[in-house]
């Protein structure tokens, strides 16, 4: 089932400002908040995508990369990558931003209103590179990753400060009477635990480094510099926290023979003077393997052959690029006396003398047509 736009889930415009965007989730996320909507799956549903919505449209960069590629920014079609990847413990730590640390209202789980929240641990990030055949038909990769996990024989306890609630409530006397305030606790971090016992190679957290092997599938047509979220393979938190993310960025390898250009693609093709003028028949690179072109007598130098749907997919979903194929004749430096003769005898032969026709464009004008 395809994702709903962002804008429309929260009911804005794409030049909404941040403070209307943030109105607008907080007007969403009390509707259909799972306190006031028990076992209602559809509010549920549409709790998430707010939230989804939220935490792309809130984030500068993430709103720039979903306005230029849409969905298919952070998403792959499974794997881990999308938008939010966010469970409710993810959406509910947004709320003590979103709502202000006295809003609780009788909801629970709310960063704000006393609950305990659940501590995330750090994301990693990574860099893969990839060739321009592998960006064009999508890959599947197997990275091996060095995370911190849980420590097997580690142990924790309730917070004897917080009484496990990962909250510290504090009174201050004010001219305007007296006023409590609430804090994540600074003995366990807003966890409600503490380690209690660790193996000796286990860190202060009771988490220790091991490598895995993570899968991560890569959408056909991403960008070099672009960078896709594998959820809950960063490291681990310690207690009863969450994992956090495996970052990966995008690194695009130089083609030997290609050139990107957006979903397009470029190709030099040299041919020599006898082919030009007899034409002949050439084998290219293209990103699935090789193809063979025709060139037509008489072709002239600067000529741009178009092969449609021979480039890069777009990362929106809407078709392929093409292939352009720029015709170079190449002119020979060094001639022997054969050669020298033949081309001075034909030096004044009408045959050779340049008679561009409507049809042959000027330098400027192919240029304009490649970037119309």
């Amino acid at each position: 089932m395809a994702k709903r736009d962002y804008y429309e889930i929260l009911g804005v415009s794409k030049s909404a400002s941040t403070a209307e965007i943030k109105k607008a989730y907080r007007k969403k996320a009390i509707e259909f908040h799972p306190d006031k909507n028990p076992d209602d799956k559809g509010a549920e549903a549409k709790f998430k995508e707010a939230a989804e919505a939220y935490e792309v449209l809130s984030n500068a960069d993430k709103k720039a990369r979903y306005d230029q590629f849409g969905h298919q920014a952070f998403e792959n079609g499974g794997g881990g990558f999308n938008g939010g990847g966010m469970n409710m413990e993810d959406i509910f730590s947004q709320f003590g931003d979103i709502f202000g640390g006295g809003f609780g209202g009788g909801f629970s789980g709310f960063g704000g209103g006393g609950g305990q929240r659940r501590v995330k641990g750090s994301n990693l990030r990574i860099r893969v590179k990839l060739t321009l055949e592998e960006i064009a038909n999508g890959v599947e990769k197997k990275i091996k990753v060095k995370r911190k996990v849980q420590a097997p024989g580690t142990t924790y306890k309730t917070c004897s400060t917080c009484n496990g609630s990962g909250q510290v409530t504090r009174i201050t006397n004010t001219i305007l009477g007296r006023m409590q305030t609430s804090a994540p606790c600074n003995v366990c971090g807003g966890a409600g635990q503490t380690l209690d016992k660790k193996p000796a190679d286990a860190d202060a957290q009771g988490l220790k480094v091991a490598e895995e092997t993570v899968s991560i599938k890569i959408p056909a047509g991403v960008v070099d510099g672009m960078q896709l979220k594998v959820s809950g393979k960063g490291n681990d938190a310690p207690g009863n926290g969450i994992s956090g993310d495996l970052l990966v960025a995008i690194e695009e390898e130089n083609h030997a023979t290609l050139q990107r250009e957006g979903d397009n693609l470029h190709y030099d093709l040299y041919v020599s003077y006898p082919d030009a003028v007899l034409g002949t028949s050439k084998e290219i690179d293209t990103v699935t393997g090789k193809v063979r072109i025709k060139v037509e007598a008489g072709v002239q130098s600067g000529k741009i052959l178009r092969l449609r749907g021979k480039g890069i997919p777009s990362i929106n979903g809407y078709g392929k690029g093409d292939l352009l194929v720029h015709v170079n004749v190449w002119t020979p430096k060094t001639l022997n006396k054969q050669q020298k003769e033949f081309f001075e005898s034909m030096r004044d032969d009408e045959h050779f003398s340049p008679k561009p026709e409507s049809s042959d464009k000027s330098f400027f004008e192919k240029v304009k047509d490649m970037f119309s």
